[in-house]
């Protein structure tokens, strides 16, 4: 029987990692992972029911994703050879940061921003310089890039609309870091859907972006589909590390499905949209609470209360939103994502109820 000393063994990047933590308490309204409130549709779920049947289970999926990247093309106007699958969007960062990146080499990106840049980054011993933002949530393009040359850095990653903040940085902004920048510039887009900004009709523009975006935030959460943009030569060298069949069968039907029928998909957007504007009003009302503007499916608020405590009050009533305290630049922050009307209804009701 072995008993080898396994932590003597682990990668010390790899061993001074905390994992990205979500939150599991089971609570009967989740509005904490962005997620689209709403069910597919009757229609979508006709189709998926029919696709289904017609899949061949037994067999591995298409390594190419050619029907799934056929539609994503139609729908963005662009080109197959310009386009990658992956296991989520977040896979595709891992594959940039493999392509481009080297054990000690370094990215840059806005802070606070979407955690996975860095905790991917770390687990391949890639350094990460963070760019602090300012009272509106926005940063200076000229300071990025200067880091950003500083340091070395391969990769500057911009988040648009950001995560956790909920906005989209000022375009003239993220402009110039894409005129100027010599390295890889990465946009994400995954809620794009929200805030109908975009830089992907760039692309052909410049040979170094890459646009990310995702269905995980507008119905497909649960199959995990995401896909990035990007010149075809950067596109042939990620698929040198894509992993064979890294997008699975069922996920590739249904994703296509979603693409090609979007209209009943849209209809649940236009009424995320509509409650976000709802939801943002009656924050404003509320003293103890200073509501930020978003232009994603999501709203970050400030309270003047302890945020852990409220955390605790709503998750206790049944109601589970993000608690982003731990970083000092959100200290009694607090995420909500914009559910149904009832789901908001009932979060603002119990916000409203607590007592320090």
């Amino acid at each position: 029987m072995s008993s080898v000393e396994i932590m003597k063994l682990i990668q010390g990047n790899v061993l001074s990692l905390k994992p990205y933590h979500v939150e599991s308490t089971d609570c009967e309204i989740k509005l904490h992972a962005n997620e689209n409130p709403f069910p597919p549709s009757k229609e979508l779920l006709e189709l998926f029911s029919s696709s289904l049947q017609k899949l061949q289970l037994n067999r591995y999926p298409d390594p190419d994703s050619r029907a799934l990247k056929d539609s994503i093309a139609n729908r963005l106007g662009i080109e197959t050879k310009h386009l990658v699958i992956g296991n989520g969007s977040d896979e595709i960062i891992l594959f940039l940061l493999q392509v481009f990146c080297q054990k000690g080499d370094t990215i840059t990106f806005p802070d606070p921003t979407f955690s996975m840049y860095s905790i991917i980054a770390q687990s391949l011993g890639i350094k990460s310089v963070s760019i602090s933002l300012d009272n509106h949530w926005d940063f200076s393009a000229d300071v990025i890039l200067q880091s950003a040359e500083e340091n070395n850095s391969k990769i500057i990653f911009l988040s648009y609309p950001n995560n956790p903040t909920g906005n989209c940085f000022s375009d003239t902004q993220v402009q110039k870091v894409i005129d100027n920048f010599q390295g890889i510039v990465v946009i994400d887009e995954a809620y794009h859907d929200f805030s109908r900004k975009s830089f992907v009709n760039q692309i052909k523009e410049h040979n170094n972006l890459i646009v990310l975006r995702s269905l995980s935030k507008i119905g497909l959460a649960a199959l995990r589909v995401g896909f990035g943009v990007a010149d075809p030569l950067v596109i042939s060298e990620i698929n040198k590390v894509r992993l064979p069949y890294n997008s699975n069968t069922i996920s590739q039907a249904f994703a296509e499905n979603l693409i090609t029928n979007f209209e009943a998909v849209q209809t649940q957007i236009n009424s995320i949209l509509d409650e976000r504007h709802r939801l943002l009003d009656e924050l404003h009302k509320i003293e103890s609470v200073t509501a930020f503007p978003s232009d994603s499916n999501f709203i970050l608020f400030k309270t003047k209360q302890p945020a852990g405590s409220i955390f605790a009050f709503l998750s206790k009533n049944g109601i589970l939103v993000r608690n982003l305290s731990s970083h000092p630049k959100l200290i009694n922050c607090l995420r909500v994502t914009v559910g149904t009307k009832s789901e908001n209804d009932r979060f603002l009701s119990k916000l409203k109820d607590f007592k320090n």
